[in-house]
């Protein structure tokens, strides 16, 4: 049940974070904003878990999976606008 919230959460956190960081290298649509999310999500639990900020059955709230999701969406655009600028 615990991977079916995060899911659920990353989704959210997606969307969130798509509104907040809005530009046109990001990535579009359902499917890629479910994974960003669910990605953002993943990294806040590891982060958090790694600080001693959540326990280790813990994952991390809607909060921190934005966070995350904001942090590899910058990760993302910054990657793509190199790889777009040095071809």
């Amino acid at each position: 049940m615990g991977i079916l919230w995060t899911i659920i959460i990353g989704f959210i956190a997606g969307v969130i974070a798509k509104f907040i960081m809005p530009g046109d290298n990001e990535p579009s649509g359902f499917i890629m904003t479910t994974i960003l999310g669910i990605v953002g999500a993943f990294v806040a639990t590891f982060l958090g878990q790694a600080l001693g900020w959540y326990g280790p059955n813990q994952g991390a709230g809607l909060i921190g999976a934005v966070v995350g999701a904001i942090v590899v969406l910058a990760i993302y655009g910054f990657v793509a606008r190199r790889r777009t600028t040095t071809l």
